[in-house]
């Protein structure tokens, strides 16, 4: 049971994602919420590559929406458990090639605590 709500949780979070609904998105998370990514490491290498909390991760989200108005996300496989979802999508971006990611989503009491995303 839980396992199909952590599902549900990634499913909204792509339907927030690419609709470019930063304050949708967002709720789906913890406030001390982190985020782990190697396009943040290369765009902001202070970062090590990981934001902590909502303030963070909406000037990251925000900042990726502004930049990229075409970015969207395409649903591959989502693989749930208990504890978290193991998402496989496709990211499309206007005038770059697509990229295959993964990305996980850890998940305490039906919010994201951590995601951390792999890019292939």
């Amino acid at each position: 049971m839980i396992a199909e709500q952590n599902k549900q949780i990634a499913l909204k979070w792509f339907e927030a994602f690419n609709e470019h609904n930063l304050e949708k998105l967002l709720s789906l998370y913890h406030d001390n919420a982190e985020h782990y990514s190697p396009k943040l490491k290369i765009r902001q290498p202070e970062t090590n590559g990981l934001v902590k909390g909502k303030n963070a991760l909406r000037a990251w989200w925000k900042d990726s929406f502004d930049r990229l108005p075409g970015l969207r996300y395409e649903v591959k496989k989502l693989t749930a458990d208990e504890d978290q979802v193991f998402m496989e999508y496709i990211r499309h971006v206007t005038g770059e090639e697509d990229l295959k990611v993964g990305e996980v989503l850890e998940i305490k009491n039906d919010l994201i605590v951590f995601s951390r995303v792999y890019h292939g």
